[in-house]
């Protein structure tokens, strides 16, 4: 048995699985399933988060491509959308070693293919195509390409905004082991932000962007008193999912920082999963509004499926705050911002803080002009895929959901794009689904206050814990 499997975006599992001969197989078959769909490749760019298995991982997985006679192209540590881009840029995939923001005794690989991230029918073909394949032991011959790969990324962003755009703002960028702690700060001090740099750690730290209560935001609001801060920034091992505190010391939903950059860059079309704040459909800012189930890959069709329809100004974005880009954008008539589909975390921010600034306010007033409904989120541990199967069949009874919801109100919608969302007579909003990755049935809920919520959520999850043990 191994812990290795696709989630909800790239393959995970524990570093000790991943090292030597999977990263190898993983590596093959995927290069081998690029050659099945018609887009074999002569290079692959690599490259990695701080993790100490990561070197390790990329040293097999060039030892795989080595052996196809592949050309291999190290860009070292940088951000997940810093490869992606610059591979692309090249005409070739990608494989970005990271595990994100989970443990450091985990990794994981994401898989680029020359123009976009890879789809579920991907993952598919990739786990087709893994076989009992022999590796010999030979050193990879490696191109370095970290600074052209980190310039392109910083080039990215450059005359956005006008040189000025951010001068005045005194903001804080906890880097703790974060790949794009360089690309933060530059970014944003080259549009004059004044940058306090925060929290550097030389061992990897795991640091989730949506688990607020986490011990490791525990100095941030005492950073924000102490450096006279208007807000701190950060991104996951990886970077493509940000992180922002404002000047009240109030942590921005990762989804609320998509809305708000969504806005500024005057999207017409916004793609997101059914974890995000139904505030984006109450805003009335965006003329299209179209929901996926959870994970880019879903949030990639759906951009396409956007583009198709002749979608203009199409922003992709996740709960987590990591943002897609569809089409190319111009801000001033000739300045692009050019399409990327994979996660940054670095154009929401940039989105935000333009935003405040455009309208000469901080941060937390954009925040307060929004119709957002409180939303919180929580699991249930050691829930095995078979109990969360049979609550949602279970739920999908309209009788039994009846009986289920009777003691919160009666449900006046229900939506099943992934998992069960129901939305009830007491202006509440209860979502269930399966972790993709791990035995845990996630409860998601929305009310109008802070109370409603906790309530919701404590119910839904003593509900669910409940209804599938009777």
């Amino acid at each position: 048995m191994t812990s290795l499997k696709f989630g909800t975006s790239g393959l995970r599992g524990l570093a000790t699985d991943l090292i030597g001969t999977e990263a190898r197989r993983y590596t093959t078959a995927f290069l081998r399933h690029l050659d099945q769909i018609g887009e074999a490749a002569d290079t692959l760019y690599l490259g990695r988060d701080l993790r100490s298995s990561s070197s390790t991982i990329l040293a097999d997985c060039a030892n795989a491509a080595s052996a196809l006679g592949i050309e291999v192209v190290d860009c070292g540590v940088l951000p997940a959308p810093a490869l992606a881009l610059h591979a692309m840029a090249a005409g070739s995939p990608s494989l970005m070693i990271t595990g994100s923001h989970i443990p450091a005794d985990r990794n994981g690989l994401k898989f680029y293919r020359a123009a976009r991230e890879i789809s579920k029918e991907d993952e598919t073909g990739i786990i087709r195509q893994l076989g009992d394949f022999r590796f010999s032991d030979i050193s990879a011959s490696t191109l370095d390409n970290t600074a052209a790969a980190f310039d392109r990324y910083l080039n990215r962003y450059n005359g956005l905004l006008r040189a000025d755009a951010l001068k005045g703002w005194r903001v804080g960028v906890y880097e703790h082991s974060s790949a794009g702690r360089e690309a933060l700060a530059k970014v944003f001090a080259a549009y004059g932000a004044e940058i306090v740099r925060l929290g550097r750690v030389d061992d990897f730290v795991a640091v989730d962007t949506e688990a607020f209560t986490d011990a490791v935001f525990a100095p941030l609001t005492g950073w924000l008193e102490q450096h006279r801060l208007d807000a701190i920034i950060s991104a996951d091992g990886d970077a493509d999912r940000p992180l922002f505190m404002d000047n009240q010391g109030e942590f921005v939903r990762g989804d609320v920082l998509g809305l708000l950059a969504a806005q500024f860059f005057k999207a017409d079309t916004v793609v997101t999963p059914v974890t995000s704040n139904t505030a984006i459909e109450a805003s009335a800012l965006f003329p299209t509004v179209i929901r996926t189930k959870v994970g880019s890959p879903f949030v990639i069709e759906g951009m396409e499926k956007a583009l198709a329809s002749g979608g203009r100004r199409v922003f992709g974005f996740e709960a987590n705050g990591g943002t897609l880009l569809g089409t190319d954008l111009a801000t001033d008539g000739e300045t692009q911002l050019t399409a990327l589909m994979t996660r940054d975390a670095i154009l929401p921010l940039i989105g935000v803080f333009a935003l405040a600034a455009e309208q000469s306010c901080s941060i937390s007033d954009l925040v307060k002009q929004l119709p957002l409904r409180v939303a919180l989120s929580g699991r249930l541990e050691n829930f095995s895929s078979q109990k969360s199967s049979a609550l949602l069949e279970q739920l999908m009874v309209p009788q039994s959901a009846t009986a289920f919801f009777a003691a919160r109100g009666s449900i006046v919608r229900m939506e099943a794009i992934d998992g069960l969302q129901f939305f009830l007579s007491d202006d509440t909003m209860v979502h269930y689904r399966a972790s993709g990755n791990a035995p845990e049935l996630r409860c998601y809920v929305e009310a109008c206050t802070s109370a409603q919520a906790d309530s919701a959520l404590q119910w839904g999850l003593d509900a669910a814990r409940i209804g599938i043990a009777q």
